[in-house]
């Protein structure tokens, strides 16, 4: 992966007064390539804005137009006494639905909780409300009282747990509840041994989905997909940007954590966030034919370790060129965006 350099950092607007970071992409009707970055104001309060990519003479990413904001935390399960937000947007182009799913974490009363919306033209959003999690008897567990973040939609059906075609969420569900009670253990999923944070899959009937979108707020089937393995990645692992369909597989780039955590903390200072590259078997999204033993991207310049989180790069846009490599879009330090290019072919 070869950085492109910084193309979005903080104006004097007060809604980015804490950072623009993290954003999603989406090419429009009109073929140009929209950011959909997350704006922090004072006190930790994010919205999702949006801006237009503008390109140098070479075709590289080189800066936005900013478009203002589409998403603002106005439900009550968007915000909670201290503050509140609307935090690190996901977009998947749905063919099948001619229209967009944006995922993102609600900064609620319950800290994070996923939550969909849709749009037909990049500029109107439509809340299709949070995602709720099926009880599964085998689990023994109510996926539904954990915080979680991190969701991927596949942009095309796929294979689900009993081979009907469904559509597919990447999720990071996290098993510590001491901030609701520092007595409270960690609670894992029956037979599940891994206690960091992990990817998980679960799925919604294509079916369903295609007759209301909505019906991609109930999913089933959860599974876990990847765990921790590497030194770069000991303390925990997430998903970053939306899968894209390669010649392999699902292509994503995901994130990976080193450091110590300390307990509820917002703003860790003792982590640092590097990525990797995880892809997807398409007959079962589940497993994975290929992933990186390495980081692709780890923070090396100074925009990236130094900011309100120091020594963090954390992907979460990618855009497929016609080249057949893709430009992927990244937070750096929780406070600017950087573009880097991937190299996907042999």
């Amino acid at each position: 992966m070869r950085r492109l350099g910084v193309i979005m950092s903080p104006n004097d607007d007060p809604n980015e007064a804490e950072g623009v970071l993290n954003p999603a992409s989406a090419r429009g009707r009109d073929g140009q390539l929209y950011l959909f970055p997350r704006l922090v104001a004072k006190g930790n309060e994010s919205r999702v804005g949006r801006a237009r990519v503008r390109y140098d003479d070479q075709g590289d990413p080189c800066g936005v137009e900013r478009l203002g904001v589409v998403l603002e935390p106005e439900e009550s399960w968007e915000s909670n006494a201290r503050t509140g937000g609307v935090e690190d947007p996901r977009i998947s182009h749905l063919p099948a639905l001619d229209a967009w799913i944006m995922t993102y974490a609600a900064y609620g009363p319950l800290r994070s909780r996923p939550g969909l919306a849709i749009s037909e033209d990049l500029e109107h959003w439509e809340r299709l409300g949070p995602l709720s999690f099926a009880y599964d008897p085998a689990l023994r567990t109510d996926l539904n009282l954990y915080p979680n973040k991190d969701v991927l939609i596949f942009g095309e059906p796929v294979p689900g747990p009993d081979g009907g075609l469904c559509y597919a969420a990447l999720h990071r569900p996290t098993w510590d509840l001491s901030w609701v009670d520092p007595d409270e253990q960690l609670r894992v999923p029956a037979g599940i041994s891994e206690t960091r944070d992990a990817i998980w899959v679960s799925y919604a009937p294509a079916s369903a989905v295609e007759s209301d979108p909505s019906a991609l707020c109930r999913l089933f089937g959860h599974r876990q997909v990847a765990v921790s393995e590497q030194p770069w990645e000991k303390v925990k692992i997430g998903g970053g940007t939306p899968p894209v369909r390669v010649g392999e597989g699902w292509l994503h780039v995901y994130h990976g954590v080193d450091g110590h955590l300390e307990p509820n903390t917002d703003h860790q200072p003792n982590v640092r966030y590097s990525a990797g590259i995880m892809v997807h078997d398409p007959d079962d999204v589940a497993r994975l034919i290929y992933r990186s033993a390495e980081p692709v991207l780890q923070p090396e310049l100074p925009e990236e370790r130094q900011g309100i989180v120091p020594e963090v790069v954390f992907p979460t846009a990618i855009d497929l060129r016609s080249d057949g490599d893709a430009d992927v879009f990244y937070g750096m330090a929780d406070s600017r965006i950087g573009a880097a290019r991937l190299h996907i072919g042999g």
